[in-house]
């Protein structure tokens, strides 16, 4: 077991950000400050380092948010020297987002990446996301919206990269008249991520990776949404798929909680540097992390 501390930090350094690994810390800054970008996120005067050449875009899940979704990775990425960006897509304005249409979404993202880009000076970004934002939404973006050529690494937490088992809710649904339509206007990226959806099946009838783009999908034997977890896995080149279970018995973490867990976010700074290759292990239960 691995124990996580922090050195102080040297004369004159940036202070160190805190790194809460519980989801109640997203919970606090969503009421505190809703909408408002994650500590250390979207410093557009920030330049990448000879250490970290690329900045690191994050891409919150279906229904969540920036806010909510980053109060751990972002500020350990800062910690750890990364520039750091995040942004909401998806959604009107509000609490909830990435419930549109994913080809809509993956051309928000395109004009962030794009903006990115332009205010570091980095040729290319490395795009870690959550559920959606990890799965169906970047592929969508580097198969066949031509954002392959933007993008070095793409990092995956409990990625719905095949989709997911949502038959029994669809079914569900269709016991009332228009319940399916209702629903499918409501969250286009919901019917989208079906595992059975037109829009899986034709991202599916592609290969899973485009060449140049360096692939880590990290996932919990105990997520819920992604059912069986393997759907989370992608084959092909330049891809390492990681269950955090093999390297920790102590981690419970589920859909959810994996954004806020020590083991799967120390397996981020792993995929983003290579040379790295530290291993943690600490407790993490469902919904909370830890």
């Amino acid at each position: 077991m691995v124990a996580t501390w922090m050195m102080p930090a040297p004369a004159g350094a940036a202070p160190r950000l805190p790194v809460p690994y519980s989801f109640a810390a997203g919970i606090a800054a969503q009421l505190a400050a809703p909408g408002s970008a994650p500590p250390g996120a979207n410093d557009f005067g920030c330049r990448p380092s000879a250490a970290h050449p690329r900045p690191v875009i994050l891409l919150h899940g279906t229904l969540g948010n920036m806010t909510d979704s980053w109060q751990a990775l972002s500020p350990l990425l800062k910690n750890n020297g990364y520039c750091v960006f995040a942004l909401n897509y998806g959604g009107a304005p509000g609490l909830f987002q990435g419930y549109g249409d994913i080809a809509d979404s993956a051309a928000q993202l395109d004009t962030f990446v794009d903006r990115v880009r332009t205010a570091t000076g980095a040729d290319r970004v490395d795009l870690v996301g959550h559920s959606q934002g990890g799965g169906a939404l970047p592929r969508y973006y580097l198969q066949v919206a031509g954002g392959a050529a933007k993008v070095h690494d793409l990092v995956g937490l409990a990625p719905s990269s095949h989709g997911a088992n949502l038959g029994a809710i669809l079914n569900l649904l269709d016991a009332f008249p228009g319940g399916r339509a209702a629903f499918d206007r409501l969250c286009p990226a919901c019917t989208q991520q079906d595992r059975g959806s037109a829009f899986m099946r034709a991202l599916d009838a592609l290969p899973d990776t485009v060449p140049g783009v360096r692939y880590t999908m990290i996932e919990s034997r105990y997520d819920e949404v992604i059912v069986p977890y393997t759907l989370a896995f992608l084959t092909g080149p330049n891809v390492r798929n990681v269950t955090v279970q093999d390297h920790c018995g102590l981690d419970f973490s589920d859909h959810l909680a994996i954004i806020y867990d020590r083991v799967a976010l120390n397996e981020v700074l792993n995929a983003l540097d290579p040379t790295r290759t530290t291993r943690a292990c600490a407790l993490s239960l469902p919904v909370l992390g830890g």
